[in-house]
């Protein structure tokens, strides 16, 4: 049986996200603040800052979870702010969480057949009226599946309960569950964060192989490290405003940011 190609194995895929001057405030806090900067579609973009600097808040807002009290979010020069998240990952945009959320109680393999939307089995009668267009279905996205699952280093536990694997592994599943549905962005939220170094290995590979077939990502991390080898660019956040931007070197070498984070310049 031929297995389905890697993801994003010869696609076109664009990604390309602009945020316009986005404003975001709880009561009389600004927890976003007149942002504005685009990831580069195909590149991969950090956003980094001091716990409290509104990293977070404006991730909420790019996937739909919360809406912007004033600015424009663009995916592909199609708004998407004040969309809600369904919307927001039907037009190509899917995202991870800092703690994962997987379903517990679901092995991995059905975590991540979970995604695919609007297929036939979903009107009970097409399992009476179409039952071979059904299975043809199931049968190639349970192939898409495990392609994905193998890509991502999970195939020893794709048969255990989501629950049941370490953190690291479900941060996988995340990444897994959110290639399942051919997004043209990816949005990171602390990747790194609470894994182990070999695992935390695994997920740069996958991200250095995901964006060299074209993915864009945009990466929320603390780690350093992980972020100034990673990334194209670096957009850095202090007190809900962009501070500074610009490639890894230049933005280590910023006083500004050398100040955010050992002057305690956070929200």
């Amino acid at each position: 049986m031929t297995k389905e190609p890697l993801p994003l194995a010869g696609r076109r895929i664009s990604g390309r996200l602009d945020i316009r001057n986005a404003v975001r405030s709880f009561s009389a806090v600004r927890a976003v603040d007149d942002v504005s900067f685009t990831a580069e579609p195909g590149r991969i973009t950090g956003l980094i800052g001091p716990n409290g600097a509104g990293k977070t808040t404006l991730f909420n807002a790019i996937a739909g979870e919360l809406a912007v009290d004033s600015g424009e979010i663009t995916l592909d020069a199609e708004r998407i702010d004040g969309l809600p998240p369904y919307k927001v990952f039907s037009r190509g945009l899917a995202r991870t969480f800092q703690i994962p959320r997987p379903f517990a109680g679901m092995t991995v393999l059905e975590n991540v057949m979970l995604v695919p939307a609007r297929q036939h089995g979903e009107r009970f009668w097409n399992t009476w009226l179409r039952p071979g267009l059904v299975a043809r279905e199931e049968k190639a996205n349970l192939e898409k599946a495990r392609a994905i699952i193998e890509f991502c280093g999970l195939s020893p536990v794709e048969k255990q309960l989501a629950g049941a694997i370490s953190g690291g592994q479900q941060k996988l599943v995340e990444l897994a569950r959110a290639l399942m549905a051919d997004p043209r962005i990816i949005l990171l939220d602390e990747p790194g964060a609470g894994v182990n170094p070999a695992l935390l290995d695994t997920i740069v590979d996958r991200i250095v192989e995901l964006n060299k077939r074209g993915m864009t990502f945009l990466i929320i991390e603390h780690n350093m490290d992980f972020i100034m080898s990673l990334c194209d660019k670096v957009v850095v956040m202090a007190a809900g405003k962009v501070i500074a931007e610009g490639l890894p070197e230049q933005v280590r070498a910023d006083r500004m940011v050398v100040d955010a984070y050992l002057g305690g310049a956070a929200a």
